[in-house]
């Protein structure tokens, strides 16, 4: 690894770290159930600042790294739906299409397997459905 790979993993898990802090100290031991309600749909300025620059200023934006992040929740199946979902959320929010998103899931099919695809397709469906009736 080179210094500077080094020094950017250290700012991102110390960031991580003060993330965290900030919310709530408890959270480092924070169980995932209902992490989708715990938190609702960051704005994109925010998601930006927190995901598009603070880890890597120089590297991806928060809608493309938001896509890296649907990925591999979509490969990881049914155990990450509440993330699955504020994952789509967020990318929504993000700027992202329903297309792009259905886009990203498609392509973990041949990682993931078709199970874990169609679960995936369906959760990011419901989320579309919930924000064209309001209610996410």
């Amino acid at each position: 690894m080179t210094e500077a790979y080094t020094r950017m993993i250290q700012q991102m898990m110390e960031s991580g770290q003060e993330m965290l802090r900030a919310f709530n100290p408890a959270l480092e031991n924070v169980q995932m159930p209902g992490l989708d309600k715990m938190f609702p749909t960051m704005s994109k300025d925010m998601m930006e600042m927190w995901f598009g620059k603070t880890f890597n200023r120089e590297g991806l934006d928060a809608k493309t790294r938001l896509f890296l992040t649907l990925a591999a929740l979509t490969v990881l199946g049914a155990q990450a739906e509440p993330q699955i979902k504020a994952t789509v959320r967020h990318a929504l929010e993000a700027g992202a299409t329903e297309r792009e998103i259905a886009e990203v899931i498609w392509q973990m099919s041949m990682f993931g397997g078709l199970p874990a695809m169609q679960k995936a397709l369906e959760l990011a469906q419901g989320v579309f459905a919930e924000k064209k009736e309001g209610t996410a």
